[in-house]
């Protein structure tokens, strides 16, 4: 009787967790009881305080590094920490045969000089000019980034949205985008007379929340913009029913939106107009926008049904792994109350596109895409390294100064050298504990 209540309990505390980040996501709330002030002697440390956003789009984001040339660059990074801290080491060295490995590839990788642009383009072109794309030597490559003209074509082949087979490709392009427009006539160019009352619910939902996507681009204030979104998430929630449009999805929407418009608009974001395409033109990036982010929910469709079970369960493998990779940090947490849910929950909801400025999304998605199916648990790894870039100031905040900080985490300088080095460690991590998983066993 008394493990019932115990369990009954924490369900309890649980389901308020979420319901009170989910708050925060709607912007009513602030989860668990926090003021929003700090405390009198907050620390000196400017990189502590809470930064405003300034985000801006910049073409200028085609990966250029080797996966195993960051991690060679991570695990230096690690080795330092690892000596100061040798319980943490120990977590990190699941067995010496796969640190060994590890340490080899990432020597092997150095000799030699790192690939140049112009040599990841012509190996681009190539995988791409063949009759049919061999897509796991598509996924290796775009893993390390996509140049930017590539991009539109690469994240549809890495997608399944277009076929590998080059002689279809245009035909079945052809055919997804006129279902798209069969299906905006069905759906969404209809009164609201002929929708059912939780149809108007989840419309007007949606039409309150376009306005609020990536409020920092001034491209997406653009009414027109705003419509296209409003269409795309409408017309999504409409053919999945099990969970319905949720909060979340419209920042989804936005990476495929950028890159799809680039193939059509030149220079700075900032100074696109969607009005300056044809309606056509327009109708053609919404679809492929459409199946794309179909494609991408496909593999995480628990992450957005009722409760959404999939990233409650991630957030707890992301504690997990936290607390074996770095334990003084976890401890800290742990210490001052701080649930993983209360921050974790909007990066994986949002893939954190709102903790990173806008112009380093692509290339961060860039990988996402190249993961393919197994994207999920590669999030996880992510995040892990994500957080562990501010090891050090996590541990000299109290619990109000934790979600503070947490909330607006100070990347809003970062280049695609600090999105590298996430990236390496995540790869770095991954490749040491994926093949020992009894050390993420609680």
């Amino acid at each position: 009787m008394k493990n019932s209540d115990n369990n009954s309990s924490l369900d309890s505390r649980i389901n308020q967790t979420l319901k009170n980040v989910q708050g925060l996501l709607k912007g009513r709330s602030i989860p668990g009881k926090v003021l929003l002030t700090r405390r009198a002697d907050p620390p000196e440390d400017p990189s502590l305080r809470s930064p405003t956003f300034g985000r801006s789009f910049s073409e200028n984001d085609a990966g250029t590094s080797d996966r195993m040339d960051m991690s060679k660059e991570a695990e230096a990074q690690g080795r330092s920490k690892q000596q100061n801290n040798s319980t943490t080491a120990n977590k990190l060295k699941p067995t010496n045969s796969n640190v060994e490995t590890t340490s080899k590839e990432v020597q092997k990788s150095a000799v030699g000089t790192r690939a140049t642009d112009s040599a990841r383009v012509m190996k681009f072109t190539r995988e791409l000019s063949g009759s049919a794309v061999i897509l796991e030597k598509l996924r290796e490559l775009a893993w390390s980034g996509v140049p930017p003209y590539m991009r539109p074509n690469i994240w549809r082949l890495l997608l399944g949205y277009a076929p590998p087979n080059s002689d279809r490709r245009e035909g079945v392009l052809r055919r997804k985008r006129l279902e798209y427009l069969d299906c905006v006539s069905q759906f969404y160019d209809i009164p609201d007379t002929e929708r059912s009352d939780d149809e108007i619910n989840m419309l007007r939902q949606i039409s309150v929340d376009c306005p609020r996507t990536v409020p920092d681009v001034t491209f997406f204030q653009q009414e027109q913009v705003q419509k296209s979104l409003e269409r795309i998430l409408y017309t999504w929630a409409i053919r999945h029913p099990a969970s319905g449009y949720v909060q979340g999805i419209n920042d989804l929407a936005t990476p495929f939106l950028v890159v799809f418009l680039s193939e059509h608009l030149e220079g700075d974001i900032d100074n696109w107009s969607i009005s300056a395409l044809s309606p056509d033109k327009i109708s053609n990036v919404e679809a492929d926008c459409y199946w794309c982010l179909s494609k991408l929910l496909d593999g995480m469709q628990d992450h957005y049904t009722f409760a959404q079970p999939g990233i409650q369960r991630l957030v707890f493998k992301l504690k997990e792994l936290v607390n074996r990779i770095d334990e003084p940090v976890s401890r800290h947490m742990e210490g001052q109350g701080l649930e993983f849910l209360q921050f974790a929950f909007r990066w994986f909801n949002c893939l954190l596109i709102r903790e990173i400025p806008f112009h380093l999304v692509t290339r961060l998605w860039d990988t996402y895409l190249a993961e393919g199916d197994a994207l999920p648990d590669f999030l996880v790894y992510i995040f892990a390294s994500f957080l562990l870039t501010w090891s050090e100031e996590l541990q000299k905040l109290d619990f109000q100064e934790l979600v503070m900080f947490l909330q607006h985490l100070p990347t809003q300088n970062w280049t695609h050298q600090e999105l590298e080095m996430v990236l390496s460690r995540a790869f770095m991590w991954h490749s040491m504990f994926n093949s020992s998983p009894s050390h993420l066993a609680s």
